[in-house]
């Protein structure tokens, strides 16, 4: 038996969190507003942009109406009036691109300003009733985790790259 010390339950759920977050940034890495946007296969409406619109709105969402417990924030890219706005607003504009990058960016920082200050069995509200933080942590590490295969296959259509 060793005395080296363990991580922890949050160190290591934050590592995969990390992980999956920098692996989503990685495949849209050098891509431009059309083929960020560019939809899978018709009907779909499933894009690398609108994947990161939707993993802005997931952040925002968990993190600033969940665990900070304001419900009443109205939720992002006005999804409160049409379900799949995150993905019909994902269109080829260079402005949306921004946008979408700036949100996600200050979301994601917003979550490990908010776990850095709370500890794991933090209680936030949602319409379901009360969950711990740690709860939400492996909610968005399976969320990533799935959104991370579907960009894969996504950049593989866009310009062959795999293995991210």
């Amino acid at each position: 038996m060793t005395d080296e010390p363990t991580r922890g339950e949050p160190a290591v759920l934050q590592e995969y969190l990390d992980h999956f977050r920098a692996t989503f940034e990685r495949q849209c890495e050098g891509l431009d507003a059309e083929q960020l946007a560019r939809r899978s296969v018709p009907p779909s409406t499933l894009s690398l942009l609108g994947l990161l619109r939707h993993l802005a709105a997931v952040e925002f969402s968990w993190w600033r109406r969940v665990m900070d417990r304001r419900l009443d924030l109205p939720k992002m890219w006005g999804k409160d009036e049409h379900r799949d706005a995150d993905f019909d607003g994902a269109v080829a504009d260079d402005a949306v691109v921004a946008e979408a990058w700036a949100a996600w960016r200050a979301e994601v920082a917003y979550a490990r300003e908010f776990q850095e200050s709370h500890p794991m069995d933090h209680l936030g509200q949602h319409d379901d009733g009360d969950l711990e933080m740690r709860e939400v942590v492996v909610h968005l590490i399976e969320e990533y985790a799935r959104h991370c295969g579907h960009a894969d296959l996504l950049r593989e259509c866009i310009d062959g790259r795999t293995g991210q």
